[in-house]
């Protein structure tokens, strides 16, 4: 059973940078696309990003598109999501998740399997 762990979240200046992780263990992740979908309070959640299984495939939300970057090391069983010139709006608890091949979708419901969660925070 594939579990996921999501880490990296913190209080953060607006203008900053950080990056999320997403460690997986139970299976490898070589054959799962990854994708990070975010919730604010009082909102719905919504897709940041997503990657395919052999990292050719990309997607961004527009709200973040030259911001953020996805990427995965699956050697390390590991995705992560690098956030530069961080906003207020960005914050919010990040989630990864992956589903079973290769296409990174931009649907949660498409996704099987769900980390815990990591807040971030950006705020002065």
């Amino acid at each position: 059973q594939l579990q996921l762990v999501a880490s990296g979240g913190a209080l953060v200046q607006p203008g900053g940078s950080l990056r999320l992780s997403c460690a997986a263990s139970g299976s490898s992740l070589d054959h799962y696309a990854i994708g990070w979908f975010r919730q604010a309070p009082g909102k719905e959640r919504e897709f940041v990003s997503a990657i395919g299984w052999d990292g050719g495939s990309t997607l961004y939300a527009d709200s973040v598109k030259g911001r953020f970057t996805i990427s995965r090391d699956n050697a390390k069983n590991t995705v992560y999501l690098q956030m530069n010139s961080l906003k207020p709006e960005d914050t919010a608890v990040y989630y990864c998740a992956a589903r079973t091949g290769n296409f990174p979708y931009t649907s949660g419901v498409s996704y099987r399997y769900w980390g815990q969660g990591t807040q971030v925070t950006v705020s002065s």
